[in-house]
């Protein structure tokens, strides 16, 4: 029949429509324990409001594709099941199965949604801390403040968040920023770096507080992690994952006792010895480069491909390239051995931010090009070997 479906298609449908029903399942098992047990309605909303944004995204043609009837699975259970005893056992049993699910939906969504499977990812990584805030919550002698307390697991969870970025915005001063990163957050964008220098015409402390706020909280919407550049006061008055430390500001060991241990730290790095000592003073992440000039570097040489290749083969700590790089760069960066990358213009210039991510990430995710154009000449900037 004329604009039937095909039959992949048809089967893809199913496997998403099974997935967003076991997704809300699970964040209706969640929501009932924060409502009947921990009666915190704090973690009542935040738990309703990520199964409404699935419930939302559950369109008609995924249900029309059901087939419960047919479905082999229909009825099994697993012996696993019979022995969650616990209320901690049920919440990571269902908190696992929603982020299983959503995984899936992320992964087979893609092609043919891409609004839902980027709405996947982003509720994914919001359970990821929301489980270990039920967890702490369902402890005995837990109470409200303990419960939003930092723990060895929110910092781990922060840093599991990190290894999954490779597409990292740093925000640049332009009309509507927050507007520009939420279009950037939609289009897949799950870190962003507010940089704010002195010296900006207009921006003064109280300004950057509201931007940082503002942009703090759309970040925490879409699940994407925040981080600020320099001002760990800053970074401490909005709640934000971290700070990115250039080489002139603090030491980090100093950054850290202020921060904590639960809170992120990176350091921009321009040659093999400052990424050693990096990784030496326990920062999370570094930046490479810059690999081109970049005006947001006046005066500072490019460090060119030879850098990343070097950080490429010796880093133990995650890496992103960066320094005026754009989607046409990208697979000489990736051919250097890089997997990540942190762009400034790309986005935030770009005449649609959400497009532009969504492109680089496209490449990103292949990675296909950095085997396949190793030796590729960029034909309108070439990049320092």
């Amino acid at each position: 029949m004329a604009g039937s479906p095909a039959p992949d298609q048809v089967a893809i449908h199913r496997l998403i429509d099974a997935n967003l029903d076991r997704a809300r399942e699970g964040l209706r098992v969640l929501e009932d324990w924060c409502r009947f047990a921990l009666e915190r309605g704090d973690l009542v909303v935040r738990t309703k409001d990520l199964r409404h944004r699935l419930g939302q995204r559950h369109a008609d043609h995924y249900k029309l594709a059901r087939r419960t009837a047919t479905d082999p699975s229909t009825g099994l259970g697993h012996p696993a099941q019979e022995q969650r005893r616990t209320p901690d056992q049920v919440i990571g049993a269902n908190a696992a199965r929603v982020q299983e699910a959503l995984r899936v939906i992320e992964e087979f969504a893609r092609a043919g949604d891409p609004e839902l499977a980027q709405d996947a990812a982003a509720i994914r990584y919001l359970l990821y801390d929301l489980e270990v805030e039920l967890l702490q919550a369902s402890e005995p002698t837990a109470d409200p403040a303990s419960a939003t307390a930092p723990t060895p697991d929110a910092a781990a969870s922060r840093r599991q968040r990190l290894a999954a970025c490779n597409l990292y915005l740093v925000t640049a001063p332009v009309p509507d920023l927050a507007g520009v990163v939420e279009a950037a957050l939609r289009g897949g964008v799950r870190l962003v770096q507010y940089r704010a220098k002195e010296g900006t015409p207009g921006l003064d402390d109280q300004r950057r507080l509201q931007e940082a706020q503002v942009l703090c909280d759309l970040c925490r919407q879409h699940g994407a992690l925040f981080l600020v550049n320099d001002r760990i006061d800053l970074a401490l008055a909005v709640e934000a994952d971290g700070v990115h430390l250039g080489q002139g500001d603090l030491p980090v060991p100093l950054a850290r006792r202020l921060l904590g241990p639960e809170r992120l730290i990176g350091r921009s790095t321009h040659a093999l010895e400052q990424l050693e000592q990096a990784v030496a003073d326990g920062c999370d992440y570094v930046g490479v480069g810059p690999v081109m000039a970049t005006p947001t570097k006046p005066g500072r040489e490019p460090v060119g491909l030879a850098y990343v290749r070097q950080a490429a083969a010796q880093s133990s700590i995650p890496f992103f390239a960066i320094g005026g790089l754009t989607a046409e760069h990208l697979p000489a960066v990736l051919a250097a051995g890089a997997r990540r990358v942190a762009v400034v213009r790309a986005v935030i210039e770009a005449e649609d931010p959400a497009a532009a991510a969504r492109h680089l990430l496209d490449q990103l995710d292949v990675g296909g090009p950095a085997d396949t154009h190793t030796h590729r000449v960029l034909k309108h900037q070439e990049i320092p070997a």
